[in-house]
């Protein structure tokens, strides 16, 4: 049956099929999703902002930016060897929770979020074959690394699998 492996804010896990990764509270927040199916091994970062260049060589967690996150996780990966080649990304979250005056980008966290994880996915040729983001509710999504898939838990819209 498997145990479901829970991933935090500003966190990142690494599972084995028959585990599942879940994170919970994705707001402007992005679950990223990275499968191995060959070995059905399987990672998920929780991630709240777009780049961690601001704050290197500080003591910040690096596992809450985009960037540095998934470094982290394809260091993890490659231990056990897995190449970023080998590997497909799902991704989930990026919504826009709170409404400001102006609407200017900076403000925009959740837009900002889904477009350095899909910058970085692409520095590291890693292919995104699903994502589910945007709009303004947040999620709760459940990897599951022997098949890929991806369930999302939206309020309100329910549950669908990508």
């Amino acid at each position: 049956m498997g145990n479901f492996v829970k991933v935090g804010m500003a966190d990142y896990k690494i599972a084995r099929a028959p585990n599942k990764l879940i994170t919970t509270g994705l707001g402007s927040c992005i679950g990223i999703c990275l499968c191995d199916t060959r070995s059905r091994i399987g990672a998920m970062a929780h991630i709240m902002l777009p780049s961690g260049e601001l704050s290197r060589g500080h003591t910040h967690n690096q596992a809450k930016f985009a960037d540095t996150a998934l470094e982290m996780v394809l260091g993890e990966l490659n231990k056990d060897g897995i190449n970023a080649n080998r590997l497909i990304a799902k991704i989930a979250g990026g919504a826009q929770m709170f409404k400001f005056l102006g609407e200017s980008d900076i403000m925009k966290i959740g837009l900002r979020n889904v477009q350095a994880v899909e910058e970085n996915l692409k520095k590291h040729n890693i292919k995104m074959v699903a994502k589910d983001v945007g709009g303004n509710v947040g999620r709760t999504i459940v990897f599951d690394p022997a098949t890929g898939e991806l369930l999302i838990k939206t309020l309100g819209d329910g549950e669908r699998v990508i």
